[in-house]
C-alpha cells in the first residue's frame, strides 16, 4: 500500500517535465517561424565593371553600286537592238539604235555646202590680199563658213541621240522593247547594273549621327541567311532629314556572295564604341518610378531603396550611369514586396560574367 502512495506522486513529476517540454519546443518552433517570416529570401546581384558594347541595329536596303533606266533623248523608230537580258555588257556598247537615215542625209547636205564654202573662203583670201575684195565680203563669208560647221556639230550630236549606248559596265535588265518599235521621248527602254560592287543603305537616329564615320565598319544580315556580312560606310546625307529625324548613311559592300541581291532587306548592326568599366545590371531589377528609377541594395541584411540613372539598353541588361558602384548587391526579385529596412535572405546571388 506504501508504495502505490509513492508511485504516485513520482509520474506525476515525470509528465510535468514531459509537458514542460514540449512547451518549451512549441515556443522555439514558433520564434523560428516568426525568424524565417521576418527574413524575406530573395535573389541578388553583385555589381561589377563590365564591358558594354554600345551597338545598334537598324533596317537597310542593298543596292546595286550604279544603276540606270535608259531611255531615248529623242523619238524615233527602233531599227537596232542589243538588248541581251540578264547579261553582261561593256561600257560604251551599242544597245538600241534609232531610225536616223534622215539626219544622215541632212548632214552629207551640210558637209557638202561646208566644201563649197570653204573654196569660196579659199578664193576670197587670195583676192583680199590683192585688194579685189573689201574686208566686209570677206568677214561675210567667214562667218557663214563659221556658221555651217556649227550647224553640222548640231546635226551630229542628234544623230548621236538615235544611239543608246551603255554608260558603264553592268548587266541589263529586262527590255522593254522590241525592233520596229517606235518609242517616244524618255521610254524606258530596259535597265543596267553595276552588280559587281553592291552598297549598302540605311539610316540611323539623329542622335547616333556623330559616330558615324567615313570608313566605319557595319556588319549586317539578309532575310532568311543568319551569315554575317561587312560593309564598309563611304558617305552620308549632308544633314538629318526633318521628316524622320534620321541621317541616311551609305556604305560599300565588302563581302561577295550570291545571296546578297539588290533591293533585298538588310538587318544592320553598328558598333558605335565599347566602355569596359560599364556598370550593367539586370532590367528586371529596376523599379520605375513617374519620374525617376530605383534598386533596392542590400546594407548590413536590410532593404535600401537607392535612386538611379540609367544609360543604353541591351536585351537583358541596362547600363547604370549614376547611383552604383561596384560590389554593391542589388535585389532581382520581389521588389513589390520590399520595404525600406526589410530583413533580407538571399537564396540566389549572381555576378556579371564576360
Amino acid at each position: 500500500m506504501k508504495k502505490n502512495i509513492i508511485c504516485i506522486p513520482f509520474l506525476g513529476l515525470i509528465t510535468a517535465f514531459i509537458l514542460l517540454g514540449c512547451n518549451s519546443n512549441k515556443a522555439e518552433s514558433k520564434d523560428k517561424k516568426s525568424k524565417d517570416k521576418s527574413q524575406i529570401k530573395v535573389d541578388g546581384f553583385i555589381v561589377s565593371h563590365s564591358l558594354l558594347i554600345n551597338e545598334i541595329s537598324v533596317s537597310g536596303s542593298i543596292l546595286p553600286f550604279e544603276e540606270v533606266a535608259l531611255m531615248n533623248e529623242i523619238a524615233g523608230r527602233v531599227i537596232q537592238m542589243n538588248l541581251p537580258e540578264g547579261n553582261y555588257v561593256k561600257k560604251g556598247t551599242l544597245l538600241v539604235k534609232l531610225f536616223d537615215d534622215d539626219l544622215q542625209a541632212n548632214l552629207k547636205k551640210m558637209q557638202t555646202q561646208l566644201e563649197i564654202q570653204e573654196r569660196i573662203y579659199k578664193r576670197q583670201s587670195e583676192l583680199l590680199k590683192a585688194s579685189g575684195i573689201s574686208q566686209s565680203d570677206f568677214d561675210q563669208t567667214y562667218l557663214q563658213l563659221n556658221s555651217i560647221k556649227a550647224e553640222i556639230e548640231v546635226q551630229k550630236s542628234m544623230i548621236r541621240k538615235t544611239e543608246i549606248l551603255a554608260p558603264f559596265d553592268g548587266t541589263i535588265g529586262l527590255r522593254n522593247i522590241s525592233v520596229g518599235a517606235y518609242v517616244f521621248n524618255a521610254s524606258v527602254l530596259a535597265t543596267i547594273r553595276m552588280e559587281d560592287k553592291l552598297k549598302l543603305d540605311f539610316s540611323i537616329p539623329e542622335k547616333y549621327s556623330s559616330e558615324i564615320k567615313s570608313g566605319l565598319k557595319v556588319k549586317f544580315t539578309v532575310h532568311g541567311n543568319d551569315n554575317l556580312y561587312e560593309a564598309t560606310v563611304i558617305a552620308t546625307e549632308g544633314g538629318i532629314d526633318a521628316t524622320t529625324r534620321n541621317l541616311k548613311v551609305r556604305a560599300l559592300i565588302n563581302s561577295k556572295s550570291d545571296k546578297l541581291i539588290p533591293g533585298s532587306f538588310a538587318n544592320v548592326q553598328l558598333a558605335l564604341g565599347e566602355n569596359r568599366n560599364a556598370i550593367l545590371i539586370p532590367t528586371q531589377a529596376i523599379i520605375p518610378k513617374e519620374r525617376n528609377k530605383s534598386v533596392i541594395i542590400a546594407k548590413n541584411g536590410k532593404a535600401h531603396f537607392v535612386q538611379i540613372r540609367t544609360g543604353i539598353r541591351k536585351a537583358s541588361d541596362i547600363e547604370i550611369i549614376d547611383g552604383l558602384n561596384p560590389g554593391d548587391t542589388i535585389v532581382t526579385n520581389g521588389l513589390l514586396f520590399l520595404k525600406e529596412d526589410a530583413k533580407l535572405s538571399f537564396a540566389n546571388v549572381k555576378t556579371y560574367k564576360l
